[in-house]
């Protein structure tokens, strides 16, 4: 990640991250990201994701879950940007956003399965 130093307004020397973020702001953003990936139900809709896409109907009979749980936790996925929709017609088809996703899980399911430590 690149850093680049700015003068804040206060005169002092700050570090800016990449996409112009301070530090605080790109550790405040990596944390609310990680939160989203906090949760075992947001994880299995995401594992399905990984190989195509998929409607609403068909996550939740892939994982026998509620129309209405499986919406919410896309609305959360969607709001972080770790999923995307496409309309077709009537129909509204999830992906996942981009090949960052793809890799987080992957980095992340490698790492949980290295070792024996606690799960």
């Amino acid at each position: 990640m690149s850093v680049e130093e700015t003068r804040p307004a206060s005169g002092g020397k700050a570090k800016k991250w990449a996409l112009g973020l301070t530090k605080e702001e790109a550790a405040h953003r990596l944390a609310t990201l990680f939160k989203v990936f906090a949760d075992p139900t947001r994880i299995a809709l995401l594992e399905a994701l990984r190989s195509s896409e998929l409607r609403v109907g068909d996550l939740c009979a892939g994982l026998g879950m509620t129309q209405s749980a499986v919406s919410h936790q896309l609305a959360i996925l969607r709001e972080a940007r770790i999923v995307r929709t496409r309309r077709e017609g009537k129909e509204i088809w999830y992906a996942l956003d981009d090949d960052h996703v793809e890799r987080l899980l992957s980095l992340g399911l490698e790492h949980v399965s290295e070792g024996s430590g606690p799960a």
